[in-house]
Parts: structure tokens; C-alpha cells; sequence
């Protein structure tokens, strides 16, 4: 073995010319690989954690070279002279994917949140009913104050295991806002995680002649495409939003011009949303709190992820969750995601939402912990790269300060993460990136 060192106290004194040395990680009780089928876990496979007792792996130049059980990885040639970080009996998994946030979104509503505790019965919000302030905030806030703030919540993240988040962006219809956030996102990717920018529409007006080459609506997205401000384009298809056929022709032209698309739909009301995304391959359908057999038996049947986002629920003081259970039991790919925002849901915790998922939507632990990272990748386009530990895949994985991953539900509230690893760096508890 080379020089072994217990962790957290070795990394943040680590050497350039040591930091590019083979990495040795042993001796986790629980190694959570989450190895499988190609496509999301569905079914059954969403309760395979593909889990080694006493396991280890193996990272070279931040990629994964070996994984398994910590007696025959320790034995490999190349463990030799690597650096080593004991586990110590902790669990050791793939870092989340939050697949749907709002990284860049304003300050938070604390009037319109004390004016709902205190109105008559605690009524609750709609989700998205503070957001022309967030919108007006937004276009008066600089890049620059927008930057700061978002890598302030960006640290947040971090230290509570997000290691790729979906950035989506606050709805503008000016779209001078949405061209300033993406900005911001653009400026912060990889510094230091991935975010895979977002251009969520909800209210834009729509129509044939503004899709078609010299629209305004083609135009906006040709000049994001050019600039690589966004990935994805999320038609939000709901009662006071984009009707069903104004989505389906904007993610038509969207992904003519090599977006990926998704859908956010059915808050309130069953309104064709998931019709739509399936009928144009979607990345992701969001919230889906009102769906139908329908639509369960379509997702059950199509690549689209059905994200969930129980932390927006829970805020906004619903009583109605997703149907997981449903969804899980018919076959549908179901991921979970914070849906961070300052008016939905201002959690940067996957590990809360973990625990709403299981306590309050039914789903066990193993199929959270599947939601919040390897079909949370599916949701982005990118569990070619992250979500599972395998070979070739980058080192992106968090150590817990737990013997057994059901810990992360059980202990609501807590912050179990020990160590939170991207591509074969510490970024926490170092956060040295700053």
C-alpha cells in the first residue's frame, strides 16, 4: 500500500503531485455501486443497490478503475503506491443528482411564507405563486450579485451531497432574466460541480409563425443553443401555464434544434402534460402530483423519467403527493429531486427529500437512494458519467458518517455526509474551491 492516512484530515494537505496519484478507497461496511442495466432502474431494479459488504474502489486520474470488496481491490497492482482513504466502517455511494433545481432564483419570500403560517387554518401556497417577484428580482439583481449568491448556494449543495444538478431557470417571458441566470449557471459549471442548464418555459406566447425560422421564440433558442447557455428546454404544461399543444410545438422545435425537452406538469390538476413529454421522448416529466392510470401506464412504457419533487409539496403545505408507489409498481423510472427554489421548495437536501419520499410517498430506502442518483442521471442525459460507481464512470461518490444506508431516511433532518468526492477531488470537507 502507499501512504495511508485516516480520513478527513489528510486531503486538504495533499500535494499537487499527490493529488494525481491512484486513490485507494477501503473498507466501507456498506459500498453502495449501484451497478446495472444500461437504462433507469425500474420495478424490482430499483431496489438493487448492487451493495458490497467491506468494499472498496479503485480511481485513477479521477475516473473509477476498480470496484468491489476492499480484500481484492487492496490486491491489485496499481492499489500498491496509492494514496488511501480509510472508510471506516462507513457507507460509501454515489453522490446525488439532484436533477431539478432552481440554482439561480432570487432571495427568499420570507413575508409571503410568515402570511401563510398565519393566514386562516395555515392554508396552503400554490407552488410558483411568488414567482413574478422572483422574476423581478432577477432582472434587477447584476450578474455579479447573482453569481455570488448562487456559488453561496451552490456551497450549500455541496455539503449536503448534490455532486450534478439540473440548473433550470426561473420562467421570464421578456427572457431578459432567463439570458442573465443562464449565464450565471454557464459561469459556474464545473466550478466545481456539473450543472446542466435548464431554459424552463411557462407563459411565453406561442404560435407556428414564432417557432418557424425568424420567430421570436426560434430566435431565443437558436442564440441559446449558439452559446451553450442550455441543455435542456421544460415546457411547463399546466392550467396557468402552456396548454398541451403550445408544449408539445415548443418541444417539437426545441429538439429540432438539439435540445434535450422535458415536461413540468400536473400540480394541480391532470392536464396532458405527460402525454405531451412521452410523445416527444422527454428527458424528465416534473412534479406529477395529479396523474392518471393513463398516465402511469404511459411512463410505465417510455424512456421518460418521472421526477418527483415531494420537497415542493411539503413546503408549499399540500396534502397530495406524487403517486411513487404507483408509478414504482407499474414500471415507470422514477427519480427524485429537490426542486430547489425560493418559493417552491428552499432545500438543497436530497437527504431530506429522501426521507419525505420514504415516509410520506411509500418509497423504500434503496428505491430513494436509486431516485436521487442513477435515474436521477438518466433524467440529465448523463449516467454514461455519473450516478453509479463502475469502471470508467468519474469518481463522483459521498462517504456518510453511517453504517447502514437506511440511516439517510431514518435520521430526517440530519447531514450525514462525511466526505463529498467529484471526479476523484474533495470538495467537502475541504471546499477549497472557492
Amino acid at each position: 500500500m502507499g501512504r495511508k492516512a485516516q480520513f478527513p484530515y489528510w486531503f486538504p494537505q495533499m500535494s499537487r503531485s499527490e493529488a494525481r496519484k491512484p486513490i485507494l478507497v477501503r473498507g466501507a461496511r456498506q459500498l453502495l455501486t449501484l451497478r446495472g442495466p444500461s437504462g433507469p432502474r425500474r420495478g424490482s431494479a430499483m431496489r438493487e443497490l448492487g451493495l458490497f459488504q467491506d468494499g472498496a474502489l479503485l480511481i485513477s486520474d479521477g475516473v473509477i478503475q476498480d470496484v468491489g470488496p476492499s480484500r481484492r481491490v487492496e490486491n491489485l497492482a496499481a492499489a500498491r503506491d496509492a494514496e488511501e482513504i480509510s472508510a471506516d466502517g462507513r457507507v460509501v455511494m454515489p453522490g446525488f443528482v439532484d436533477s431539478y433545481a432552481q440554482l439561480v432564483c432570487g432571495p427568499p419570500l420570507l413575508d409571503e411564507y410568515e402570511s401563510r403560517i398565519l393566514s386562516d387554518g395555515g392554508s396552503p401556497s400554490r407552488p410558483g405563486s411568488g414567482g413574478d417577484r422572483t422574476i423581478q428580482a432577477l432582472r434587477a439583481a447584476s450578474k455579479q450579485r447573482l453569481e455570488l449568491d448562487a456559488r453561496k448556494t451552490l456551497r450549500e449543495f455541496i455539503r449536503n451531497g448534490a455532486t450534478a444538478i439540473g440548473a433550470a431557470t426561473t420562467a421570464d417571458p421578456e427572457a431578459r432574466s432567463e439570458m442573465k441566470a443562464l449565464r450565471v449557471i454557464a459561469a459556474l459549471n464545473e466550478k466545481p460541480l456539473d450543472l446542466l442548464p435548464a431554459l424552463r418555459v411557462e407563459k411565453w406566447p406561442l404560435s407556428a409563425g414564432e417557432c418557424e425560422p425568424g420567430g421570436a421564440q426560434a430566435d431565443i433558442l437558436e442564440t441559446l443553443m449558439h452559446r451553450r447557455l442550455a441543455r435542456f428546454v421544460i415546457a411547463d404544461c399546466g392550467q396557468d401555464n402552456l396548454p398541451p399543444e403550445d408544449a408539445d410545438l415548443l418541444l417539437k422545435v426545441a429538439a429540432q434544434k438539439g435540445f434535450y425537452v422535458g415536461v413540468a406538469t400536473d400540480r394541480f390538476a391532470s392536464t396532458g402534460g405527460v402525454r405531451v413529454a412521452v410523445a416527444n421522448n422527454g428527458a424528465s416529466v416534473s412534479h406529477l402530483t395529479h396523474v392518471t392510470e393513463e398516465d402511469i401506464d404511459l411512463l410505465a412504457h417510455a424512456p421518460t423519467v418521472a421526477t418527483l419533487l415531494p420537497g415542493a409539496v411539503f413546503h408549499s403545505g399540500l396534502d397530495r403527493y406524487p403517486p411513487a408507489r404507483a408509478l414504482i409498481d407499474a414500471g415507470a423510472a422514477v427519480a427524485l429531486a429537490s426542486g430547489f427554489s425560493c418559493d417552491q421548495s428552499p432545500t438543497c437536501s436530497m437527504a431530506a427529500v429522501i426521507s419525505l419520499a420514504c415516509n410520506l410517498m411509500r418509497m423504500t430506502p434503496a428505491e430513494a437512494i436509486s431516485a436521487a442518483t442513477i435515474n436521477g442521471a438518466h433524467a440529465l442525459r448523463s449516467a454514461h458519467r455519473f450516478g453509479s460507481l463502475e469502471y470508467g464512470k468519474e469518481a463522483t461518490l459521498l462517504m456518510l458518517n453511517a453504517s447502514d444506508y437506511r440511516e439517510i431516511p431514518y435520521h430526517f433532518g440530519m447531514n450525514l455526509i462525511a466526505m463529498c468526492m467529484k471526479r476523484g477531488d474533495v470538495l467537502f470537507p475541504r471546499m477549497a474551491y472557492s
